[in-house]
């Protein structure tokens, strides 16, 4: 039965936002974590755009479609608060990442951090990513019970340990996987507390991991002059003379490779699960690779391969990396006629409004030339595809992203061909970052 999301101020002409609680205590957290675009689509059927519900504890508002995208995005008015809407999953766990902050600290630290985004910085990475590339996919021929997960996650951490640290993981390479997997995952916990065993105290845990692991190496990085990212955000200064301490050091790495190799690691995985399901332009992507004819890509060829960025936004439509955006309102709000107070969660989720047909013609259908410049799908509205999100907090990686995802899948194509069986459909687990649910076993073959 629906129920109004608060009262409403005296004499106002706004509603009140519907919906309804769920089952007692946790409401719809388990639909959420289990099915996100069933439950939305629900939701949006039973009470359009604005609705509320409870997930994770929380009562939390789901403001869903592109226009409530391109709204809290934008945040006009400094509405919304980033650092209180994720403070409450992963604070804990990566804590004042750059995602973290808000309004004008978060305009100065992403200033200082562009810098290791610039063109210059993101030619040179790749320049050191081909090669490593090269020797990281070399050994996948041996593995016989070959899972893309596994694989793919190995190799981006380890692109990410290289180009972002200048540094090569050893014996704690497993370690420093398991932290990252446990900190991610603390996130949409449901018992929020310390029980050994469960998901948040595995993540308090693999906090404290990364934290030794990169504040180890801080001194040497003030004293060095390489040109990985640990060593610019050490160096990187203002106009004014100012750096980042050492714990805004230690902060932003955690997040940064977090976000370097998980997010890449979910589009690798979704286009692997495609390219198998879609042989034909697995061939055709293979095709235009060749024509390179050259192994480890060069800055000027990224442009070139167009398939491949079609499919690689496609992939990004169908699985988006992100899923959903807690926001946390600083002000009353008002959108499309209906009254959320300040103090309120809030939600937009990409995930859901990149299966919406609304906007998308069979949205299910992978289908990269809806990305070609004749269709555009993408263009019906300018927060129809925000895999990356959108305004101030745009992700400050997504070229580096690209060209990341670009570089990899190049020299998988030039060497690899691989396949599943007609009738396999991929299980995704959505319970946290949404990735294949059994690691996405393919028959891999050498060319």
């Amino acid at each position: 039965m629906s129920q109004p999301f608060c009262p409403l101020p005296a004499q106002s002409q706004l509603r009140a936002v519907p919906g309804d609680k769920g089952l007692p205590l946790i409401g719809h957290t388990l639909s959420f974590m289990r099915d996100p675009i069933a439950l939305m689509r629900k939701r949006y059927d039973q009470y359009g755009p604005v609705s509320w519900t409870s997930v994770f504890g929380l009562k939390m508002v789901q403001m869903l479609g592109p226009d409530a995208n391109q709204f809290v995005m934008l945040n006009r008015g400094d509405l919304f608060s980033n650092h209180q809407g994720w403070d409450y999953f992963i604070g804990r766990f990566f804590h004042r990442g750059i995602m973290l902050l808000d309004f004008e600290e978060h305009r100065w630290h992403r200033k200082i951090m562009q810098q290791a985004f610039n063109r210059d910085v993101l030619k040179g990475y790749l320049e050191r990513m081909g090669p490593h590339i090269t020797s990281g996919i070399a050994p996948w021929k041996d593995i016989a019970d070959f899972h893309v997960l596994n694989a793919v996650k190995q190799l981006t951490l380890d692109l990410a340990t290289d180009v972002f640290m200048g540094y090569e993981l050893g014996p704690e390479a497993d370690d420093i996987n398991r932290a990252f997997v446990d900190t991610v995952r603390a996130g949409t916990a449901i018992v929020r507390t310390r029980v050994p065993g469960l998901r948040w105290s595995k993540g308090l845990k693999g906090r404290k991991v990364l934290e030794a692991f990169f504040r180890k190496e801080i001194a040497a990085k003030r004293q060095s002059r390489d040109s990985d990212l640990f060593s610019v955000l050490c160096h990187a200064k203002t106009e004014d003379g100012e750096q980042f301490s050492d714990d805004d050091v230690v902060n932003h790495m955690i997040f940064l490779m977090m976000a370097a190799h998980d997010t890449s690691t979910i589009t690798l995985s979704t286009l692997f699960y495609y390219l198998a399901k879609n042989p034909q332009w697995q061939e055709r992507l293979r095709e235009e690779s060749q024509a390179l004819s050259k192994t480890c890509l060069d800055y000027e060829d990224l442009p070139r391969l167009e398939g491949i960025g079609m499919a690689m936004k496609e992939a990004l439509r169908l699985c988006a990396p992100v899923p959903s955006l807690p926001r946390k309102t600083v002000k009353d709000v008002e959108y499309e006629g209906f009254f959320i107070p300040r103090g309120s969660f809030i939600n937009v989720v990409p995930y859901f409004t990149h299966y919406m047909e609304e906007y998308w013609p069979e949205p299910e259908k992978f289908d990269p030339e809806r990305f070609s410049d004749a269709r555009r799908e993408d263009k019906v509205h300018p927060y129809a595809w925000v895999p990356f999100g959108g305004g101030a907090h745009k992700c400050i990686g997504l070229h580096f992203a690209e060209m990341q995802v670009k570089a990899i899948l190049h020299q998988v194509l030039l060497n690899y061909r691989w396949s599943v069986p007609q009738d396999y459909e991929m299980p995704v687990d959505t319970t946290s970052l949404p990735v294949p649910g059994d690691g996405l076993p393919v028959t891999l073959e050498r060319i």
